[in-house]
């Protein structure tokens, strides 16, 4: 297999993964409507833990006690997010969910400054600046003044709360795989998410006495699909894809997210939502690729060779 045809099936398994993610946000708000929260969210995992495990079992011979330490710390946070997360989309719409989730993006930069020193950029300023905007074009009800009510849904704070989480998530992996096997990480932080998952689930909630056909489908969708075989594809795919351009195509989450929230959950895009999901959409891509883009990077570059030019000519 010559290395641009791995270059172009690389980036359909990325792009597959970030399809199936944003298609979980309405499966999700689905699955939630009918099921108790935490059941879902352990279910989920348990089914990822198992395929994952099944899957990569010789990974275990690995294990050690810094392995189990780092996996517990990954599992929690990861849990944490997916609880505010899902407790949000509760009171949200999968559309507003996908996109005020993804501001974990612009965050990372930031709380990494807090652990390796390194302060962030102009780009991750600039991209924090225009992503605030866009929250508040997103979550901001103008109506709140004539009502009364809070300016902003308790679904769209919780949701923004899961970012947060995921942020400090994306620093742990981070910290943590430098030198370690990521995979297994993965699938630690995949059991340690089930058990808290249903420990919260034995504790707050009444297990359902069965599912229906189309609470398996939604369960199944996002314990296999959503959560194992996406995983796999985004793990193979950043593999022979330039960071740059795995950025762009992960960052689409949340569009694909509308997207089907338009299909499936007839979710209305008002000229304000637009313009806020734009303005997040901007400021990921932004954190991310630090511009280097195209057709921006060349441009930029072509700017660049224009100005060494002209003074090698002096």
């Amino acid at each position: 297999m010559t290395s641009k045809t791995k270059s172009i099936l690389a980036k359909l398994a990325l792009l597959t993964a970030t399809i199936i993610w944003g298609g979980s946000f309405v499966v999700l708000k689905n699955a939630i409507q009918t099921l108790p929260t935490y059941y879902v969210l352990g279910m989920r995992s348990l089914i990822a833990s198992i395929i994952l495990s099944a899957v990569f079992w010789k990974r275990f011979k690995k294990m050690d006690r810094k392995y189990l330490w780092n996996g517990c710390i990954m599992g929690a946070l990861l849990f944490t997010g997916f609880a505010f997360q899902t407790n949000g989309l509760i009171g949200t719409t999968p559309g507003k969910n996908a996109f005020l989730t993804s501001v974990y993006c612009v965050l990372v930069p930031f709380f990494y400054w807090i652990f390796s020193k390194i302060r962030p950029d102009r780009y991750n300023v600039l991209a924090a600046f225009i992503c605030i905007i866009g929250i508040g074009f997103v979550s901001f009800r103008g109506e709140s003044f004539i009502s009364g009510d809070a300016w902003i849904a308790v679904g769209d704070i919780l949701t923004l709360i899961s970012g947060v989480f995921f942020a400090f998530h994306i620093v742990a992996i981070a910290r943590f795989a430098s030198g370690r096997d990521v995979i297994l990480l993965t699938i630690l932080q995949f059991i340690v998410f089930s058990a808290l998952a249903w420990v919260m689930c034995f504790g707050l909630e009444k297990i359902p006495a069965s599912n229906s056909v189309s609470e398996w489908t939604s369960i199944l969708y996002l314990g296999v699909c959503s959560t194992a075989i996406a995983l796999l594809l985004q793990s193979i795919g950043q593999k022979y894809t330039p960071a740059s351009q795995a950025a762009i195509i992960l960052s689409l989450e949340g569009v694909f997210g509308v997207l089907f929230s338009l299909a499936f959950y007839k979710e209305k895009i008002t000229p304000i939502l637009f313009i806020g999901f734009a303005l997040i959409f901007i400021s990921v891509v932004i954190s991310e690729t630090k511009m280097d883009i195209h057709p921006i990077a060349y441009l930029q570059g072509a700017y660049a060779k224009i100005i060494n030019k002209k003074a090698s000519s002096k």
